[in-house]
């Protein structure tokens, strides 16, 4: 898969006098300094205690950091180190072995990746053009002029980067056609927002999600039988606003928009859109028509990602 492309309109090192002695004078004191990347590998499971010894003289010897003198020891990869690294500064992400979730979600999987790189780089500019929680501006939409051009995919994956950068984020799943959220975050599917928008479940669907602190997914639930009268329901709008109160950024996962009327429901109560387009794949003709659309009942196009994968 190839970098996201997104477009936006007018849209010292510290070093101890002794590492050995600061950094592991005893047991104790290992344990007791949780953000230590000696002490994060070891709860991971990914380093001994006793080999935290070994790198702990190799790194008074060498004068190198930690993680460097782990490396020439092969005792740590590269990964091992960027691991820590992100739990010492709150960058969360889940190592290759971790199957709680779908690796479809990058993000969560290979942070350090160029698509996830250009994921930032959209979250970026979302946040200078978009998103302004104080102006009631942090609801979007994610919508596509048909299926199989990776809107769920980056929904999720734009979910977890803003969770990322410390925003309590919901994503929730707003496609009743063929929802894809339950099954990337592999969440319960008992209840979910059909239930809600039928008055037999509450807000009690909305699930967090452990390993990335931060995160909640309304799942869609079972698919109904009348998806486009349940989000045309004045429910959904007010759902949607109490949500935007509770949360710093709403992401909305949508159906084709080119197929279902729901997508356009949809865009107007979040009264933004963000259009993901596949390259080589999508029809211009049918991403002019869907923006225009957009324009008439008032939904902000805020901007296009092209996927190319």
């Amino acid at each position: 898969m190839n970098p996201v492309s997104a477009s936006l309109p007018a849209l010292k090192r510290s070093q101890n006098s002794n590492p050995r002695e600061s950094f592991f004078a005893g047991r104790t004191q290992i344990i007791g300094n949780s953000s230590s990347i000696g002490v994060i590998l070891v709860n991971a499971g990914r380093l001994s205690e006793e080999n935290v010894t070994r790198i702990l003289e190799a790194q008074v010897q060498q004068q190198n950091h930690f993680g460097e003198a782990a490396i020439n020891l092969g005792l740590l990869t590269d990964d091992d180190v960027r691991f820590a690294l992100s739990r010492q500064f709150n960058n969360l992400y889940l190592p290759a072995g971790d199957n709680s979730l779908s690796h479809h979600l990058i993000a969560a999987y290979k942070p350090f990746s160029p698509v996830v790189e250009h994921l930032r780089g959209l979250r970026s500019q979302l946040m200078l053009r978009w998103f302004e929680p104080d102006a009631d501006r942090n609801v979007l939409a994610i919508v596509s002029p048909g299926g199989g051009e990776g809107r769920s995919f980056i929904a999720a994956n734009l979910a977890i980067v803003f969770s990322q950068l410390g925003k309590s984020t919901l994503l929730v799943d707003a496609n009743l056609r063929a929802p894809r959220q339950q099954e990337f975050f592999k969440v319960n599917t008992g209840g979910g927002l059909s239930s809600y928008l039928a008055g037999r479940a509450g807000l009690e669907s909305i699930v967090r999600i452990p390993s990335l602190p931060g995160l909640s997914v309304l799942p869609a639930g079972a698919v109904p039988p009348n998806p486009q009268e349940l989000i045309g329901r004045s429910v959904f709008a007010d759902l949607l606003q109490s949500l935007g109160g509770e949360f710093d950024v709403v992401i909305v996962d949508t159906p084709s928009a080119s197929e279902y009327a729901e997508a356009q429901i949809i865009a107007t109560e979040t009264s933004a859109a963000l259009i993901v387009l596949r390259k080589n794949y999508t029809s211009l003709s049918r991403t002019v028509e869907l923006a225009r659309r957009f324009q008439q009942t008032g939904a902000a196009v805020v901007g296009s990602v092209l996927n190319d994968f």
